[in-house]
């Protein structure tokens, strides 16, 4: 950010100065800049120098040039040698890398390895290492990835806008197929569709066996085209897991 206010930088970031990729030798605005143009990647720990977009001045990474004093951003790492506008950002040193805060706010899962809201302590699902996979959405990187992740309650993670656009297609966990969401108030509608809804006479006596993804229990319910409910957690997130049959006494 240049003296006087005017706003400088990337589509990314707010800042007054270039990064000198170590890699290469280029400058380049931010790491995701030099990324998206060079075959390689940046190694954000390994910047020693920045340029002032203001002066042009060469120097080591600092938050503010030591010729003209302009200030290179409200927010400056000296691990990441991240600069940025103040968005109550702080380094997480278990993640590795700097995360939007504020730091009060989130508390770090060891299981998970990943900063998550104080709101999900001891009520989200732990996976190991959760966050060192890919979202199964988009297949790009989660744990450095700008946008935030979204805790599905199976435990696995999302970008949040992948998983706002999922929600537009569908409502079940892309990786297990587990209710991404709570479904209870759908359920209780898709029991009064089913009640009002007769089969032919052909199918009123079909029994089915059924898997349901969100508990994992078996069960033999009567066939149903609008859906079949699960015995056990009664949910209709269920998938058919035989043949369809009559009973006993029919066949």
């Amino acid at each position: 950010m240049a003296a006087g206010g005017e706003e400088e930088g990337c589509e990314h970031y707010r800042r007054g100065c270039l990064l000198k990729a170590p890699c290469c030798g280029k400058l380049y605005a931010c790491r995701l800049c030099h990324d998206g143009a060079e075959g390689h990647r940046l190694d954000r720990f390994r910047v020693a120098e920045v340029q002032c977009t203001r002066c042009r001045l060469l120097q080591k990474a600092q938050q503010r040039c030591e010729g003209c004093h302009s200030l290179f951003g409200e927010y400056y790492c000296g691990i990441c040698h991240l600069f940025d506008r103040d968005k109550k950002q702080y380094h997480c040193a278990e993640c590795g890398i700097c995360r939007i805060g504020p730091k009060e706010d989130f508390f770090h899962c060891s299981k998970c390895n990943l900063c998550l809201s104080l709101s999900l302590r001891g009520k989200h699902k732990c996976i190991e290492n959760v966050s060192r996979q890919d979202c199964p959405i988009c297949l790009e990187d989660i744990h450095t990835s700008r946008v935030g992740a979204h805790v599905l309650p199976c435990g696995h993670l999302l970008h949040r806008t992948c998983y706002e656009d999922m929600l537009k297609e569908g409502y079940r966990c892309p990786l297990c197929m587990h209710s991404a969401l709570d479904m209870t108030r759908y359920w209780r509608q898709l029991d009064d569709e089913v009640a009002q809804t007769p089969m032919p006479t052909e199918y009123q006596n079909m029994m089915v066996e059924i898997l349901c993804n969100d508990c994992n229990a078996r069960s033999t319910v009567q066939f149903h085209l609008l859906g079949m409910k699960c015995k056990n957690c009664e949910s209709y997130n269920t998938a058919q897991d035989g043949r369809c049959r009559l009973p006993l006494e029919e066949q």
